[in-house]
C-alpha cells in the first residue's frame, strides 16, 4: 500500500482575515486532527510559467500589485467576498505549488492531498472571486498536461467551480465533472453547460437541490460521474475536495456526513488508473477535519 502524502502550505497563515469564513482558523482545525507521524511535503511556490498556463498576465500582475500595496494589517477586496492582504500573493503561489506537487506524487504512484488555502476553483483566467485568488487545481491540471495526454477533474465542493470550468471549457484534454448545490452561488453549472468546440461533452454538471444527502451523491457518482470518467479514460484524476456539503457546514446547506467523503473517494479510486491527487477547496464546519480523515483513510489503502 502507498500511504497518502500530505502536501502542506505553511504560508497560508500569511493570508488571513479574522472573522472571515476563509481564514487560517480552517487550517488550525485540520492540523489539530491530523496524526503527527503522517508524511508531509513542503512544496516550493509555483512558477510564473505554470501560472500563465491558466491565468492571464494582467490578472496576475494586478493580484501581485494589490497584495504588495497592502500594509500590514490592511486589507483590499477583489469582490465583496474575496480579500487580499499583504501576504496573499505569496500564500496563493505556495498553494498552487502544493497542488502541482500533489499531482506529481500521484503520477509517481502515490496518492496525495494538497491541504492548502486560499482555495481556487472560482478563480478564472482574469479574475478572482468566491474566496479564490489562483486556481490551484487548474494550475495542477495544466502542469500535468505537459506530461500526460488527458486529465479528469472531479469537483465535489458545494459550489460550482466556475473558474475551473471556464479554463478548460474548450479543451478535449480535460474532463471537468462537478456535483454542486443549485440554485446557489456562483449561479453557473447548469446541465446544459457541456463544453464548446473541441471540448463539447468534456464538461459534466450535476446540480442538486439544497438538503441533498448521501443517497443523492452516491447515485450521481455511480450513474453520471464515474461513467463519464471511465469513458474519458484519463491518465490522472484530480479532485477539487471541498467538504462544504457537510450537514454542519454553515455555508453549504447540504446533508453529507464525514464518512460520505470516504465513500466518494472509494468510488473515484475504483476507476482510477493511477492514484488521485486532491486539492482542498471549501469546508468551514466543525466536522471538516473528520471528513478529511475519512478521505485519508481510503487513500492510505491505495495498492
Amino acid at each position: 500500500m502507498s500511504p497518502c502524502i500530505l502536501v502542506l502550505n505553511d504560508q497560508s497563515i500569511c493570508h488571513d482575515l479574522k472573522g472571515h469564513p476563509e481564514s487560517e482558523q480552517r487550517m488550525e482545525q485540520i492540523r489539530s486532527i491530523l496524526p503527527g507521524g503522517r508524511i508531509g511535503l513542503k512544496a516550493p511556490p509555483v512558477s510564473m510559467d505554470d501560472l500563465l498556463r491558466v491565468h492571464m498576465p494582467e490578472y496576475l500582475s494586478r493580484l501581485e500589485d494589490l497584495s504588495g500595496r497592502c500594509r500590514p494589517g490592511g486589507v483590499a477586496f477583489l469582490d465583496s467576498d474575496t480579500y487580499v492582504v499583504s501576504g496573499s500573493w505569496d500564500a496563493a503561489r505556495y498553494a498552487a505549488g502544493a497542488a502541482i506537487a500533489a499531482a506529481e506524487e500521484a503520477l509517481s504512484g502515490r496518492p496525495a492531498f494538497a491541504v492548502v488555502r486560499p482555495p481556487g476553483h472560482h478563480a478564472g483566467p482574469v479574475y478572482g472571486m468566491g474566496f479564490c485568488l489562483i486556481n490551484n487545481i487548474a494550475v495542477a491540471a495544466a502542469w500535468a498536461l505537459t506530461r500526460v495526454s488527458q486529465v479528469a477533474i472531479i469537483d465535489w465542493d458545494v459550489h460550482h467551480g466556475n473558474g475551473t470550468q471556464a479554463m478548460f471549457y474548450d479543451s478535449d484534454r480535460v474532463l471537468y465533472c462537478s456535483v454542486h448545490r443549485s440554485p446557489f452561488y456562483p449561479g453557473t453549472g447548469r446541465r446544459e453547460e457541456t463544453g464548446s468546440g473541441a471540448g463539447e461533452g468534456c464538461t459534466v454538471n450535476v446540480p442538486l437541490p439544497a438538503g441533498s444527502g448521501s443517497d443523492a451523491y452516491l447515485q450521481v457518482f455511480q450513474e453520471e460521474i464515474l461513467p463519464a470518467v471511465c469513458s474519458f479514460d484519463p491518465d490522472l484524476i484530480l479532485i477539487s475536495a471541498g467538504q462544504d456539503p457537510l450537514a454542519d457546514d454553515p455555508l453549504g446547506g447540504m446533508n453529507l456526513e464525514p464518512g460520505d467523503f470516504g465513500l466518494l473517494t472509494e468510488l473515484v479510486c475504483s476507476v482510477a488508473r493511477k492514484p488521485p491527487a486532491l486539492v482542498l477547496e471549501g469546508g468551514y464546519g466543525p466536522s471538516h477535519g473528520d471528513a478529511i480523515m475519512e478521505i485519508l483513510r481510503v487513500l492510505d489503502q491505495w495498492v
